[in-house]
């Protein structure tokens, strides 16, 4: 398993964040879409 270099830990962690912050930044329009066109009582 590659945990070289300096940043080997903190690049994990960015690429992590990175994932999460990319799937939320895609869901959330979805979401809402969702949220429009299905009337949620």
């Amino acid at each position: 398993m590659y945990d070289g270099g300096t940043f080997g830990g903190y690049t994990r962690w960015a690429v992590v964040f990175l994932i999460i912050f990319v799937l939320f930044f895609l869901l959330v329009p979805v979401y809402k879409t969702v949220c429009n066109t299905v009337p949620v009582y």
